[in-house]
């Protein structure tokens, strides 16, 4: 009996543990080439946002430089981090640094050119945009956009600075 309750424990503090991250094993190329593993994205303890993107997306455009008019504000006040994830084609690759730097675009760009980390989370069309914990559990998201939905993120952002 004691056996089956240190077991039960164990496998209970195993999945607890296995639980803290909702981040797939999925590797991704940065704008400058450098791999980023997403299971090892982190906002020091702080949380942060995904949000997955095209550039022939208008309402992905649309959003992104509804967060860019923000960006700086909220990281002064709740130290968020934005990770843009591109899933435009290889095709489209040589555009993408230049598109952002021309847009003013102050986020982490991620290429997921085989759509393997959009896959991995669900996500069939963007924008799509993930809010995750400091210990990078999701704990919100939205698909689409509509004017004000940056609002509606910060609201969720300053309830997990309380």
């Amino acid at each position: 009996m004691k056996k089956t309750l240190v077991l039960l424990f164990l496998s209970v503090l195993f999945l607890g543990a296995k639980a803290q991250s909702d981040l797939p094993n999925v590797t991704l190329k940065n704008l400058d080439g450098e791999t980023v593993n997403i299971t090892e994205l982190n906002n020091d303890g702080k949380p942060f946002v995904m949000t997955f993107w095209a550039t022939w997306c208008g309402p992905c455009v649309k959003e992104h430089n509804a967060l860019s008019e923000v960006y700086e504000d909220w990281q002064e006040e709740t130290g968020v981090k934005i990770f843009a994830v591109t899933i435009d084609d290889s095709r489209s690759t040589p555009r993408i640094k230049p598109f952002v730097e021309g847009k003013g675009w102050e986020f982490d760009v991620l290429l997921d050119v085989n759509k393997d980390l959009a896959r991995a989370m669900n996500v069939s069309n963007p924008p799509h945009t993930f809010l995750f914990d400091g210990n990078g559990k999701m704990v919100y998201q939205h698909t689409g956009y509509f004017e004000g939905a940056e609002e509606e993120l910060y609201q969720e952002i300053l309830k997990l600075n309380k």
